[in-house]
């Protein structure tokens, strides 16, 4: 009897400690799970008010003004618009304008923003196009630093003076290309060239710096990367490709030829030829002349590819895209002589020698 009591006794014993340990066990678990519940929601709070913060817009310390050009997404705005400080976080600005179910509706437009705004509000501006007030101005191609600055002087968009001054000292640093413009003698504009011709629209009452950027920024865009090795071949710099680029802009009219007089001009400083362009005798003399005599011929200027050897000090003019694109990807050919043809067409005759050129000179009804 008293080993059977014992017995009993040793397992309610062992059975106590078995539901103590188990207590205790699911102690341990409950305060693990009440401890991973208050982590999460500490962290969830946290990136609340991060995603909070984040999706709030910057104070505005400056007029700013944001371009966003036709046919931009979602991201793309709102890249720009944390670029030129509006925004603090595109990525999170783009997920929450598609939250919003209203990513189809952002417009292009120029947007300026005296004060700082609530992202709805920057939302509805969006929406609805509320944009700064505009102008909108054309640079031809082939137009030169005077003639641009005289047409936006007429249109009321800019003192001379001043943007003259720009022109020639103007800091730029958002476009690298403007400090490797190399300083030689003689330059008349140091940003001769690099105002593209295009169609522009800028906020009524822009600065003259203003406008000029946003013509670099034309350029910035329209200069393909690629071109930077491919001018190499022809051992050449940007600049260099720019300046003969303004000369074939200003020489030929039909696209089509544009390749194979920037392939004449390559020629002839290959051979150590001058280039004997009349548009850089035209440039010296500043003005448009149907017909160049051979006393402009002998004007004193480092311009005049008639005298000099190798290109003018700087670009004459503003290249457009396939005048630039001609010098990147000449035709390679045997010409060293072209003449106009003075049929209407606008057309070139092209001469291997100045035997020939001459032929096609008399040819073409009007000699020099």
């Amino acid at each position: 009897m008293r080993l059977a009591k014992d017995s009993e006794e040793r397992q309610n014993l062992l059975g106590n400690q078995s539901r103590s340990r188990r207590g205790r066990s699911g102690g341990f678990i409950v305060k693990g799970l009440l401890w991973v519940i208050f982590l999460g929601l500490i962290v969830g709070g946290v990136g609340t008010y991060y995603v909070y913060q984040q999706l709030q817009t910057n104070p505005i310390t400056a007029t700013t003004e944001v371009d966003i050009p036709a046919g931009s997404s979602v991201k793309q705005i709102a890249t720009l618009l944390e670029k030129n400080g509006v925004i603090k976080n595109a990525t999170l600005f783009s997920y929450y304008v598609r939250y919003q179910g209203v990513a189809g509706d952002l417009k292009a437009g120029i947007y300026q923003f005296d004060q700082q705004v609530t992202t709805e509000q920057l939302i509805n501006m969006l929406s609805k196009g509320t944009q700064a007030e505009v102008v909108r101005f054309t640079v031809p191609e082939g137009w030169n630093v005077s003639q641009i600055a005289e047409a936006l002087a007429k249109k009321g968009l800019i003192e001379k003076d001043i943007f003259i001054h720009e022109i020639n000292e103007g800091n730029f640093p958002e476009f690298p290309f403007v400090s490797s413009i190399p300083k030689k003698e003689g330059r008349k504009y140091r940003l001769e060239g690099y105002l593209f011709p295009e169609t522009y629209e800028v906020r009524k009452g822009a600065t003259e710096h203003e406008i000029i950027a946003k013509m670099l920024g034309q350029f910035q865009k329209e200069w393909k990367p690629e071109w930077t090795e491919q001018i190499k071949k022809h051992k050449i710099t940007m600049d260099e490709a720019v300046n003969l680029a303004a000369i074939v802009e200003r020489e030929v009219v039909v696209d089509q030829e544009r390749p194979i007089v920037a392939g004449i001009f390559y020629n002839r400083m290959r051979d150590r030829w001058k280039l004997q362009s009349c548009a850089t005798v035209q440039f010296v003399l500043g003005k448009q002349r149907d017909r160049i005599t051979f006393e402009d011929l002998k004007i004193a200027s480092p311009y005049n590819t008639y005298l000099h050897e190798g290109l003018p000090p700087g670009p004459i003019a503003s290249p457009g895209r396939a005048s630039l694109e001609s010098v990147v990807k000449p035709q390679e050919n045997e010409y060293f002589f072209f003449v106009t043809k003075k049929d209407g067409t606008q057309e070139h005759y092209f001469s291997k020698t100045f035997a020939e050129h001459a032929s096609k000179n008399a040819k073409s009804q009007g000699s020099w």
